[in-house]
């Protein structure tokens, strides 16, 4: 498939418009955490409310992500993009001028509803401009190297604008990113119609099924490290998610519209990158959340500093997921590159349990960064390609969708889980006598120690449930049809040229 050059030109100004509003939004996943301490004594938080700046944010994000989706194939994925980054602009606003906690609290859950809105269609939208190969392989790369490199990016500009300005500031960033990112997806990022309402009707039972499922369950997770993984209110909440989510899967079964339709598993390929990308987040969030707090509580760096400590990582995944990735696939195949991003997650997890209490940068804390820069950087691109291997144009909504609602879901389920260990091992230590700092540490070395054991189940299902690609680019039997069975097709390179 040969395209324009001119054509492919604003395919590529569009991308960078459509990364820009996804870098926003995952900034604002972790670009609060620096300035939460000063949040805490602004605003007069207490330790339990201090959570909801971030729990507000992340329970609509993940509920609403797979709706999003769908409702962006029918109406069409541009006009649910400027939607969705119009509302997290104007939120952001909201947040900003919070004087109370209940005003940020209600603004960080509309910019969480935004995010939903306009990230659920990113993926979707550079699978259906991108269809030639190679340069979908490098639209993906790019894209990822945002999605994953977002966060440590939050995490120095959260730590500059707080230090420098104050928190208001890491709100009001978004408002020129925001205006720009609309003003220019609505003049570059191309329009196209969505499926309609008269013959793909809305599962509305499905949708508040789904919703709803996702919400409580991402209430109850983010609450496991308060109140504990047996309480009342843990399991409750756990068994009325399980109804409701097992109630969703058997009505897609059975219905003629489905919200989410179960063909997409029919594909080895986007089952096994959706669960593969669940060990990608445990290991990077193992890092990202607990890496942070030992440079800042153990280390006694400040918000700057530990942005910068950050820095090297963001640097490599960015060089390695835009330069790097796409021509070591092209050779080795999305499979084998992805086992050795993931390999090397590991050998980075595995690193940050030996760092002890009088720890250096640049011998504890530097090699495991450049570790995990290296193994995020060739693992994502190859995710995000095998994830949306089998989307028709129809259903890249969805499928992107779904890959958001993975990130978000799995990023909740990770972090609670190693939060909830971590501070169990740091109690018991404090008991045994141990000193503060020793016990925090030993927290955090359990924390990476199950990172590490959730990193190598995911090579085992890369190993044995991923299928690497044989057949040539352009080949039509490598493209991946929705209705039939993935093992009947192989992949090409990258991602399937889609027909």
């Amino acid at each position: 498939m040969t395209t324009d050059p001119s054509t492919h030109r604003r395919d590529m100004i569009a991308l960078y418009v459509l990364c820009l509003g996804m870098l926003m939004i995952v900034l604002d996943g972790t670009i609060v955490n620096t300035a939460l301490p000063v949040l805490k004594e602004s605003l007069d938080f207490s330790d339990g409310n201090l959570t909801w700046v971030l729990n507000a944010y992340l329970i609509p994000f993940g509920g609403l992500l797979m709706l999003s989706g769908r409702i962006g194939d029918l109406i069409g994925q541009r006009r649910m993009f400027l939607w969705g980054m119009s509302l997290f602009t104007l939120a952001s606003l909201l947040c900003g001028l919070a004087e109370s906690q209940e005003m940020l609290i209600g603004a960080r859950f509309l910019q969480g509803v935004g995010g939903a809105l306009g990230s659920s269609v990113i993926l979707g939208m550079i699978i259906t401009m991108f269809r030639e190969p190679r340069a979908q392989g490098k639209a993906i790369g790019i894209y990822s190297f945002v999605a994953s490199a977002g966060g440590s990016v939050g995490l120095l500009l959260g730590g500059v604008l707080t230090d420098i300005l104050s928190w208001h500031w890491i709100f009001f960033v978004n408002l020129p990113i925001g205006i720009a990112t609309v003003v220019l997806a609505n003049r570059l990022v191309p329009h196209r119609p969505g499926l309609g309402f008269k013959d793909n009707k809305v599962d509305v039972a499905g949708a508040l099924m789904l919703t709803g499922g996702l919400m409580i369950a991402v209430y109850a997770i983010v609450g496991v490290e308060k109140e504990g993984w047996g309480s009342t209110q843990t399991l409750g909440l756990a068994a009325v998610s399980l109804v409701l989510l097992v109630g969703f899967v058997v009505r897609q079964a059975r219905i003629a519209h489905p919200l989410l339709p179960l063909r997409i598993f029919r594909s080895r390929n986007v089952t096994g990158a959706n669960l593969v990308l669940l060990g990608v987040l445990a290991g990077m969030f193992s890092v990202f959340f607990f890496g942070a707090r030992y440079a800042g509580e153990i280390l006694g760096y400040s918000p700057i500093q530990i942005g910068f400590a950050f820095l090297p990582l963001t640097l490599l995944i960015g060089l390695v997921s835009t330069r790097v990735a796409q021509p070591v696939t092209e050779r080795f195949g999305p499979k084998n590159v992805l086992i050795a991003g993931l390999t090397s997650i590991v050998a980075a997890v595995l690193l940050f349990t030996q760092t002890p209490v009088d720890g250096n940068y640049f011998v504890n804390v530097l090699p495991s960064m450049l570790l995990l820069g290296l193994g995020a950087g060739l693992s994502f691109t190859s995710i995000m390609g095998l994830a949306m291997s089998s989307a028709t144009p129809e259903d890249s909504g969805i499928a992107s969708g779904l890959v958001n609602t993975s990130m978000q879901v799995g990023g909740a389920v990770a972090l609670s889980v190693l939060a909830t260990f971590a501070a169990e091992r740091t109690t018991a230590k404090l008991a045994d006598g141990e000193n503060a700092l020793e016990a925090l540490n030993a927290g955090f070395h359990v924390a990476y120690l199950i990172a590490a054991g959730i990193v190598v189940l995911a090579i085992a299902v890369a190993v044995f449930v991923l299928r690497n690609e044989s057949a040539p680019a352009g080949d039509a039997a490598a493209v991946g049809h929705a209705d039939e069975p993935a093992e009947d097709h192989a992949v090409t390179p990258a991602v399937p040229e889609l027909v």
